[in-house]
């Protein structure tokens, strides 16, 4: 049985519109399938673990955005159930990764026709995610989108992403570097005034910026992108490379890879996976390697 769990506050109420669209195609095609609705992320957890003691499920198929997958992550690690996913959300980054349609009728066939296959996650303490755990000022940029009230009129215009960008030039105005330390693998860096750093799985985040563009979720290790150095100018004339992944070849953006990442800083920084706040430094994140069961194609 596949289990639909349709986050109801998704992309400001698109999780519904979508449920809506794909559920006559579902009955239409005879999929044995249950639905839950969920309005936040406690709540979608706890539908996971009480319908996994009372059904047999095949897949657990996700009506909402990244944070709504995040949120679910704990509920289906160590079960042998694949997680599929119709994207709903503002920026959906993880859908892009994985190459699922953004139009739900064609995800609706990407998830019914996949197989299953096995993705690493990113570990933090007892918290995980998906993509990328951004720390500094993207953290912020992502809090701010989360607390905006533009970010709904975005996405009734089908334009989520731009609310990253608004955000992003609202939080540079006053955000201010700090010194950082990373080690990686043990080997350890010192950047003097540092903007962000990005450990990624995956090479998109923030509604498409293509952090780490070699970022691969099957490879075991993460790409890490530091911006350093740079004065508020530079960093927002550098911006727009982001989208294509460009940046990298700008002076101020140090590159590296590896396994277990610890950052400390000499003021926190804030963090966040998937677009929802992760706590601050110091961190340590790791790499679970094969860690999830996703519905993909080859």
């Amino acid at each position: 049985m596949y289990l639909f769990i349709v986050n109801t506050m998704s992309g400001n109420g698109k999780g519904m519109k979508v449920w809506k669209r794909i559920e006559s195609m579902l009955q239409k095609r005879q999929v044995h399938y249950l639905v839950e609705f969920s309005a936040s992320p406690t709540h979608t957890a706890e539908l996971v673990r009480q319908t996994a003691k009372k059904h047999k499920i095949k897949v657990l198929a996700v009506v909402g955005g990244d944070g709504t997958v995040q949120s679910m992550i704990h509920s289906v690690i160590g079960r042998n159930i694949p997680l599929g996913i119709i994207p709903a959300g503002s920026g959906n980054d993880l859908a892009r990764g994985l190459k699922i349609p953004l139009n739900p009728k064609e995800a609706l066939h990407y998830l019914l026709t996949g197989g299953t296959g096995k993705i690493d996650i990113i570990q933090i303490g007892n918290q995980y995610c998906m993509t990328v755990v951004g720390i500094g000022i993207d953290a912020k940029v992502a809090q701010t989108v989360n607390r905006s009230r533009y970010k709904k009129w975005f996405n009734r215009l089908k334009l989520g992403h731009l609310a990253y960008v608004l955000s992003f030039i609202q939080v540079l105005t006053h955000y201010r570097p700090v010194k950082a330390t990373i080690k990686v693998d043990g080997k350890e860096w010192t950047f003097p005034k540092t903007w962000l750093i990005a450990v990624a799985n995956f090479p998109n985040y923030g509604g498409g910026m293509i952090i780490c563009p070699g970022a691969c979720y099957f490879d075991g290790e993460f790409h890490i992108c530091i911006v350093d150095g740079l004065s508020r100018w530079e960093l927002l004339r550098i911006f727009p490379a982001v989208y294509r992944g460009k940046h990298i070849y700008r002076s101020g953006v140090t590159l590296l890879k590896g396994k277990t990442i610890e950052v400390i800083s000499d003021s926190p920084m804030p963090a966040h996976g998937d677009g929802e706040i992760m706590g601050e430094t110091p961190m340590k994140i790791d790499i679970l390697e094969k860690g999830l069961s996703v519905i993909c194609h080859d």
